[in-house]
């Protein structure tokens, strides 16, 4: 049996991002959402998300180029000068590796970003974070500790098949994809030793910025048993305050309400579905 499930990351950054959410649930074949709770649109997609009672919303968990939950001087490891977190990620998984201090400042981080979601009143459908850095295995383990006494039951493990990917457009992943992959699925065994549950196969890696209607309706024809997730960034705009250049966010939420993307959803046979649905 084929399950799907359609996310959207980033909701809660902008209001263009919650329309395009919003419109996509509705309209189109999305069934989740990942919601930043300090994005500066955050309770303009709660306030949204509590008329959608079928909208599967979890945590996106933001630990770099975003911002704290915290005050930043309590984050002196974690922050720029500008009191945002740091985007380095390289020299900053390293800090938070070797530096105890810094690994604290994260416990509390995550913990204040939890707890942030639980006061929201939603139910938490899954956890993911911002450029998947909970593939860190520090990250990790504080989400797997943390989250689980939230209540957490599922969360995103992108394991992407690279063979499927080919087969949509000629292409090889990158060494950085590579490398993500390899981390990836280590962190879906020390999940599902958890008991944690978690998509078969995950796509959107390897289109980040640029999951298209083309591509989708390609893709979901493809699709093998078991579920899978396919994630995008959906906006009403590509310039939103906050955006990332080069990401076609008008693209990927036109993908999302493509009547041929939602007619090879219908054909494919796959179950639409929450990653509650799986729990």
């Amino acid at each position: 049996m084929k399950t799907l499930i359609v996310t959207a990351d980033d909701f809660g950054a902008a209001t263009e991002v919650n329309d395009a959410v919003e419109r996509a649930h509705r309209d189109g074949v999305l069934t989740c959402a990942s919601l930043m709770v300090t994005g500066d649109a955050a309770a303009d997609a709660v306030a949204r998300a509590r008329q959608l009672p079928t909208l599967g919303v979890g945590l996106h968990l933001v630990l770099v180029e975003g911002t704290p939950a915290l005050p930043p001087e309590q984050l002196p490891d974690l922050v720029g000068a500008d009191g945002r977190f740091r985007t380095d990620m390289a020299r900053f998984g390293a800090t938070l590796f070797f530096k105890p201090a810094a690994r604290a400042q994260l416990r509390a981080e995550i913990e204040a970003q939890f707890a942030a979601f639980a006061a929201t009143g939603l139910p938490l459908d899954h956890v993911n974070a911002h450029k998947h850095f909970h593939l860190h295995p520090t990250i990790a383990g504080l989400v797997i500790e943390i989250g689980r006494r939230h209540g957490m039951k599922a969360v995103r493990a992108p394991v992407e098949p690279f063979a499927i990917v080919s087969q949509v457009e000629q292409s090889q992943p990158d060494f950085t994809n590579r490398v993500a992959d390899l981390w990836a699925k280590r962190l879906r065994s020390r999940l599902r030793s958890k008991g944690l549950r978690l998509p078969d196969q995950v796509f959107g890696l390897a289109w980040s910025g640029a999951v298209t209607a083309d591509r989708l309706a390609a893709l979901i024809p493809l699709l093998p048993p078991g579920v899978t997730e396919i994630y995008s960034h959906p906006a009403m705009t590509d310039d939103y305050p906050g955006h990332y250049p080069g990401y076609r966010y008008a693209d990927e939420f036109a993908a999302l309400v493509d009547p041929r993307v939602i007619g090879a959803v219908d054909e494919s046979g796959a179950r639409r579905a929450r990653f509650a649905d799986l729990c």
